[in-house]
């Protein structure tokens, strides 16, 4: 099929998506009506009040030891140091760190006024237990490198490496700190911190209320209370509708819908999406013992092919109504992604190109390119129900076919993905601000760990360039390690090495904002797990007029 079709094909996906609100806009209008229950309808509540659909609720509530505020502000708790809008490093409860020449020993200085919102007093020791315990949660906080944290007195920290780690520094960026005090079994449910909110209420499935924490020692944001829906995108879309809610986040299916008393903020993200090819040919297992690899995706003229075929912009313009940008790594636009590695895409005839350079031929005229007997056809699975991740597979299918390639798009649950995925190319979305998370996609050590690298991709010179960015002593030492292991002239995982993976697209994250509202600069936001749109909250204010 050609380009009006998958055109024509996103579009009716968009309508689907609508169609779904309008069809069950008693369960939209149920979601939004529990705010009004509680007597907090955005047309009635005091100035400093706000509603937000902003997010989906944290499967594992609020404890940051074991993953909460990974993707986004923890807000409940504080960081040692955290990321400005232009994603510079800046203090939190730190006031100073410093890391020693051989980059083993890293020492933070502590602010001596922090208390939690229980009144008791925030000190190194809380740190120490913090991250003691994270490290034995098992959870996605990899702590694994540290070798000891002390707390030699109430206002320093000193972490042990096993080896240098460039990346140990978004680990400070990011995990909240908890107190020795009064954390147990039942935190993730009832967190305390020192974040500029605490958490009144959550009812689970529904909403989470907090309220400003008095004890704060940072800027004090301008709304003392914010009630967060847990809605899905349409009926978070329906409940702006209704006037119901202060902001809601939306699908680029609905961004061209004029919602009165609302306007609509676009945010820059590293949210991508991309597809995943399984390297090894089939025949093998995965660790846990799932059919692994895949005999048309194993080859990179394949691989390359699909990246070349592939025209990002349209995606954009077609899939995404001109809300984000074309992707061409895991780390567009972020200091240790190397811009070299962008390609000219959309380019079918270059597809054919590089098919036939590989060996991959028409000889039937079925429309299909074969190779020794083998037909360059394979599934892409997405997970069932996002629509978005849905019409982006099927668009990238019908460019792929243009050039003889057969893609039959699959919606899977992600129970079922998760086993199919190491035969399987798969549509994923990842986007950090820690370049550890494209150590993990592509370091061999990784391989099935998790979603982590289960294409099995291994390349040993990609490796070494890794393990020199995370063992500098700083992550301005580490960029240059990083960028190599994308493309060093030779080889790499971009597009012009190995080609693991086909990037799509970084997806902006979209905001109905009730009229009056500033949201202030935000950073460039990671994969949308988490409430990244409430990172600068201190910085949200109403227009003196819309109050």
């Amino acid at each position: 099929m050609g380009q009006f079709s998958w055109r024509k094909r996103s579009s009716q996906a968009g309508l689907s998506l609508l169609l779904v609100c309008a069809v069950g806009l008693a369960g939209c209008a149920q979601g939004a009506s529990s705010v009004k229950e509680s007597g907090q309808s955005a047309a009635s509540h005091s100035s400093d009040e706000l509603v937000l659909a902003v997010g989906t609720e944290p499967e594992g509530g609020f404890d940051p030891t074991t993953g909460w505020g990974q993707y986004g502000s923890p807000l409940f708790q504080s960081t040692l140091l955290k990321r400005d809008a232009k994603l510079h490093l800046v203090n939190d409860l730190a006031t100073d760190h410093s890391v020693s020449e051989d980059g083993l020993t890293w020492t933070i200085t502590l602010r001596d006024d922090v208390k939690f919102s229980d009144g008791e007093p925030l000190t190194a020791e809380d740190v120490k237990f913090t991250f003691e315990t994270a490290a034995n949660s098992g959870s996605v906080i990899d702590l694994t490198n540290m070798a000891g944290v002390q707390a030699p007195d109430p206002t320093t920290v000193v972490f042990t490496l096993k080896t240098p780690q460039s990346t140990f520094i978004s680990v400070l960026t990011t995990l909240g700190i908890v107190p020795e005090h009064a954390y147990g079994s039942d935190y993730a449910e009832h967190p305390v911190g020192s974040g500029p909110y605490k958490l009144i209420q959550w009812d689970k499935g529904q909403q989470a209320i907090v309220e400003a924490n008095e004890e704060y020692y940072g800027q004090k944001s301008a709304f003392r209370k914010l009630t967060f829906l847990y809605l899905d995108e349409d009926a978070a879309f329906a409940a702006a509708q209704a006037g119901s809610v202060d902001i809601a986040a939306i699908p680029a299916a609905f961004s061209k819908q004029q919602v009165n008393g609302m306007t609509l903020e676009s945010v820059k993200t590293v949210d991508n999406r991309g597809i995943m090819f399984p390297m090894q040919p089939a025949g093998g297992t995965s660790a846990d013992g799932f059919p692994a690899g895949n005999d048309v995706t194993s080859d990179l003229a394949i691989r390359q092919a699909v990246n070349v075929a592939i025209d990002r912009n349209a995606l954009v313009e077609g899939v995404l109504e001109g809300y984000g940008r074309p992707a061409y790594s895991v780390s567009d636009d972020l200091p240790w992604g190397n811009p070299d590695t962008v390609f000219a895409d959309g380019d079918v005839q270059e597809a054919k190109r590089i098919l036939a350079d590989g060996g991959w031929t028409d000889a039937d005229g079925d429309g299909i390119v074969e190779k020794n007997g083998v037909e360059a056809e394979f599934n892409l699975l997405y997970f069932a129900g996002d629509l978005t991740r849905q019409s982006l597979a099927l668009a990238a299918a019908d460019m792929a076919a243009q050039a003889g390639i057969k893609i039959n798009v699959e919606g899977k649950s992600r129970e079922e993905t998760k086993k199919q995925a190491y035969a399987n190319a798969v549509l994923f979305g990842w986007g950090s601000h820690d370049p550890l998370e494209t150590y993990n996609l592509y370091s061999s050590t990784h391989k099935g760990e998790g979603y982590y690298n289960v294409g099995l991709y291994s390349n040993p010179a990609v490796d070494r360039w890794m393990q020199q960015a995370l063992q500098a002593t700083s992550e301005e030492e580490a960029l240059p390690f990083w960028q190599k292991a994308e493309w060093d002239g030779t080889t790499g995982f971009s597009y012009q090495g190995d080609a693991p993976w086909a990037w799509l697209v970084n997806i902006d994250h979209l905001y109905l904002v009730k009229e009056g509202l500033n949201i202030g600069e935000q950073q460039i936001h990671p994969h949308g797990h988490g409430w990244p749109v409430t990172s600068n909250l201190e910085e949200w204010s109403w227009d003196d007029n819309a109050k």
